[in-house]
């Protein structure tokens, strides 16, 4: 099995948008980190898990689905790579 940290380094040289989405009813909220490829594939990380992977998904509208399916709410706005690089 792959490393987080190797996984995350792979993740970094493909990826075209992040977003973070939050479980408002814990408290702590609980966060998760989406993250969309270039080729659309989107994997959803656990930074309190270091970064765990937790699922990928084919696209961003099945992601979506999935985090919503489980109540999370999108932080408002996306970081996007060409922004960063």
């Amino acid at each position: 099995m792959q490393s987080h940290a190797l996984a995350l380094a792979e993740q970094a040289k493909t990826w075209k948008f992040l977003e973070l989405w939050v479980d408002p009813v814990l408290f702590p909220p609980k966060i998760l980190m989406l993250v969309g490829d270039q080729d659309g594939t989107c994997r959803i990380f656990n930074p309190a898990l270091e970064y765990k992977l937790v699922v990928v998904h084919s696209n961003y509208e099945t992601a979506q689905d999935w985090l919503l399916e489980d109540e999370y709410e999108r932080v408002k706005g996306q970081l996007l790579a060409e922004e960063v690089l």
